[in-house]
């Protein structure tokens, strides 16, 4: 079912073109997800599209019976209303019969006499009967608890700016849309809200259109991605994962033929350098040739990101906590902690909202002190922090002026030393833009221009808050890559599981009433253990089983021969997964080429939609197919060295 069309709309501020001329269509099913440097204008696009905001140009249609809701980065509240009022504000008719089913009982509790009251209260009944709307108000709250916020009847001006998104995203979930346009939807939540909030919107009918740098929840979520940079949009009928493959090949095309019209560009040259002379019909059509040419070029898309700052030198004696616990009211946050950091540590701190996580760094950057114990850093050690907030950035100060608060000069990784301005231009803030008052950045922005203020200071320990929050993905991946080569120590507090994949290979993971465990390995290393184990801690607060959770067997599954091995019986195949074991190779060799046919067709089917979705389809459904071939491959290929082993 088609449920929105744009035609070429076009939108700039000032000098600077956010997108041109962009025409697209969304269909029920889409789940579209916008990328694009810090900048680029994504969340503006968004606001184009939802008619909060007109375009410079061009229109948008959308169904007589469609509804858009959008959920913005910073949503509005009635004074005085509670985060299950919110929720429960809505216009659908569902939605009016329960707050007029409440209104009805409240009113008949101060009057129960009043024969009226009791009329309206059994019409209240009737018509949420009718509406099948009584399981609203329980659906509101698994939502209100599930993205973290217990306190359902609470006043929304009392919470934080985090908690305020929260039940804002609740709302948008729970009120009726066949369009749902979300800006950064896995800002200030947690780890396991991400990934309820992912199977929601996986399981959503209608259309999505989404902003998110969480690149796992892109990739699970999206079907379709639409890219801005430098005003132009492109289009991909893929994932996230889909879509860096279809980039890079656009990208060597449009690279092949700007080499082409660049050899071409030359010969024109030098052939107008002869001294051609605009007299004959061929000699001003050559010059007409040159002259297209020239106007050909492509717009220069979002540059590249440079990071190599220069780090100081660490010590022996880096971070020390010893015995530390730390309470706010009743309320323990860090009980009893310890951990000595060695060179080039990469801890990834996770756990729910408000249990700690932050305080810990602020503890460790002595921006508030333990009840108990203590933290000592060594004499070399030079640190880092990148906050949440904006909170050390004067916002009336031009963007140069910022960072030569930090530094006039930095010495690059290279040992090179560059000026304040040509490091801001690594960072994607042109000549132009180093000029602007800082007020008026994208929060984007904002964010990239303090990461840089930070690793100009050449720090050696690292405590980044909540860092992918508003960074875009090439920042991200740029900030991924500069960690790689980083000297120093990170500590890095994060809901990103893609990013705490990529950068940590230890884990503190607060588990409630200021207990912190301590895990190797990166974040889906933790999920898989804490999933197969259950966690508990001993007195030094390291990970290990708990006592009730099932513990690894030697033995193969039970699908290696239909049944558990009595002790001491030895392993053998049975005949099925003989047969699978000799023909498993073949299987996975088909399926591969199969997908391999299937991303080849894709490639030639152009701007053919339908086609495009119904190789997307079949791509899905072979990549599922594989994946479980290579998960048969794996067990049977555990099992055979197993059976070998026994024959020794």
């Amino acid at each position: 079912m088609h449920l929105l069309s744009v035609e070429h709309i076009t939108k700039s501020y000032g000098e600077k073109m956010l997108f041109e001329d962009v025409t697209f269509g969304v269909e029920e099913g889409d789940k579209i997800g916008i990328i694009g440097v810090n900048g680029t204008g994504k969340s503006t696009f968004l606001k184009v599209i939802a008619g909060f905001e007109p375009a410079d140009s061009g229109s948008i249609s959308i169904g007589n019976r469609v509804v858009v809701r959008m959920l913005a980065q910073d949503p509005t509240f009635a004074p005085g209303e509670t985060a299950l009022e919110h929720v429960l504000g809505g216009d659908s008719p569902q939605l009016r019969a329960v707050r007029e089913y409440a209104a009805s009982l409240e009113a008949l509790e101060l009057k129960p006499s009043d024969e009226s009251l009791q009329e309206r209260l059994i019409k209240a009944n009737q018509k949420m009967d009718e509406l099948d709307a009584w399981t609203l108000e329980s659906e509101a709250k698994t939502a209100l608890g599930r993205l973290g916020i217990q306190n359902f009847n609470d006043k929304v001006e009392t919470f934080s700016g985090g908690q305020r998104k929260r039940v804002a995203m609740a709302a948008a979930l729970l009120q009726p849309s066949d369009i749902l346009i979300l800006d950064e939807p896995t800002n200030h939540i947690d780890n396991e809200s991400v990934a309820w909030l992912e199977s929601m919107l996986q399981k959503r009918r209608g259309a999505l259109l989404m902003i998110t740098h969480d690149r796992y929840f892109l990739d699970r979520v999206s079907n379709r991605v639409i890219e801005l940079d430098k005003g132009r949009a492109f289009f991909y009928e893929a994932n996230y994962s889909r879509f860096l493959e279809l980039k890079v090949e656009r990208e060597e095309r449009e690279a092949a033929s700007e080499d082409k019209r660049q050899n071409l560009l030359r010969n024109e040259l030098a052939w107008i350098r002869r001294g051609a002379k605009a007299r004959s019909t061929k000699q001003k059509a050559r010059i007409d040739r040159f002259e297209a040419l020239k106007a050909q070029a492509p717009k220069q898309s979002g540059g590249k990101m440079d990071v190599s700052v220069a780090s100081t030198r660490l010590g022996k004696k880096i971070v020390e906590i010893e015995s530390v616990s730390k309470r706010f009211g009743d309320r323990t946050l860090i009980r009893d902690f310890s951990y000595i950091a060695v060179p080039e540590d990469r801890v990834g701190i996770v756990g729910r909202n408000g249990e700690g996580k932050s305080t810990l760094l602020k503890l460790i950057a002595d921006k508030l002190k333990p009840d108990e114990g203590k933290i000592e850093l060594g004499m070399t050690v030079k640190l880092g922090w990148f906050s949440q907030e904006h909170e050390e950035m004067d916002e009336s100060l031009r963007v140069i002026e910022y960072i030569r608060e930090g530094a006039e000069q930095v010495k690059t990784a290279d040992g090179t030393t560059i000026s304040a301005g040509q490091m801001l231009e690594r960072f994607l803030f042109e000549p132009a833009m180093q000029w602007s008052i800082i007020g008026k950045l994208s929060g984007g922005e904002k964010r990239r221009l303090q990461l840089l203020r930070v690793l100009m200071n050449a720090p050696n320990v690292l405590l980044l808050d909540e860092p992918t929050n508003d960074l875009d993905i090439a920042t991200l991946s740029v900030l991924e890559d500069y960690l790689d080569d980083f000297p120093g120590v990170v500590f890095v507090v994060s809901h990103d599981r893609y990013f705490l994949d990529r950068t940590v290979d230890k884990i503190f993971a607060f588990e409630g009433d200021g207990v912190i465990t301590q895990h190797v390995g990166n974040y889906t290393e933790y999920q898989e253990y804490v999933e197969r184990y259950g966690v508990t801690t001993d007195s030094a607060g390291s990970v290990k089983p708990a006592q009730a959770a099932a513990k690894p067997t030697a033995e193969p599954s039970a699908a290696a021969d239909g049944g558990s091995k009595p002790s001491g019986e030895r392993l053998r195949m049975s005949y099925k997964d003989q047969k699978d074991y000799e023909q498993i190779d073949g299987w996975i060799e088909k399926a591969e080429s199969q997908l391999t046919a299937v991303t080849e067709k894709m490639n030639n089917a152009g701007s053919d939609s339908a086609l495009l979705q119904q190789l997307v389809e079949e791509q899905q459904q072979l990549e599922s197919k594989l994946e479980e071939l290579m998960d048969r491959w794996a067990e049977l290929n555990e099992l055979a060295e197993k059976i070998a082993a026994q024959k020794k």
